[in-house]
């Protein structure tokens, strides 16, 4: 069907696109290779952004995931699907690291979909000075991103769609935080033995000082 441009029938109003390639920008290489896990932490970020309808407004929210132990390292929530979204959700995961210590990014992949916001200038300028490697897969393929495209299903089943309807941007921001910090630290991950994010990135820490102590 997709090969063909055909399109099952859809019931309502269609849903606005997120991922709308800029065909003049230049596109990074797919360092990934839908491969989606990381040795440590900082290795492999996965970053994608969903809409939240409400009764004022379309919102906007923007994830940063870490592969290592499927932690939501930043994410924001405007009401404008721009550059200045995804952004805004890098700085919040540059910022969320400073405050563990981590300083410099250098060897970390930062993986997207080949959408604009990813591929502007001020976005891969961002990664650049930060010290990170952008990395990038084709446009609206979620395997490609497949990570970030799982991790925004479950938000969106967990909380947008089941406590709709929502009433303005404020409300959706702040239910937002409340479930990333529980996704965070209270939902357990089968991908990491059943742990959650924080306490499998933790454990990862306290047995590298170990090897250390030992060494």
């Amino acid at each position: 069907m997709c090969q063909r441009g055909w399109e099952g029938a859809r019931r309502g109003r269609r849903p606005p696109r997120t991922t709308l390639a800029d065909e003049h920008a230049a596109r990074p290489a797919d360092l990934a290779g839908r491969r989606f896990t990381a040795a440590a932490p900082n290795r492999l970020w996965v970053a994608g952004f969903t809409y939240c309808p409400t009764w004022d407004q379309m919102v906007y929210v923007a994830f940063v995931i870490g592969a290592f132990c499927r932690r939501i390292i930043g994410w924001r929530a405007p009401a404008t699907m721009t550059t200045a979204l995804v952004l805004d959700a890098l700085e919040h995961a540059i910022w969320a690291r400073a405050q563990d210590g981590v300083t410099g990014l250098a060897g970390l992949v930062h993986h997207t979909d080949a959408g604009s916001q990813y591929t502007s200038i001020a976005f891969t300028e961002r990664l650049a000075q930060a010290g990170a490697d952008p990395s990038a897969g084709s446009a609206g393929d979620a395997y490609d991103n497949a990570l970030a495209e799982t991790t925004i299903g479950l938000y969106k089943t967990e909380l947008i769609r089941a406590e709709a309807p929502w009433r303005d941007l404020d409300q959706v921001e702040a239910a937002t935080l409340e479930w990333v910090h529980w996704y965070n630290t209270e939902r357990t991950h089968d991908a990491v033995d059943d742990l959650t994010p924080t306490a499998a990135e933790e454990l990862h820490y306290r047995y590298k000082a170990t090897l250390g102590r030992a060494g």
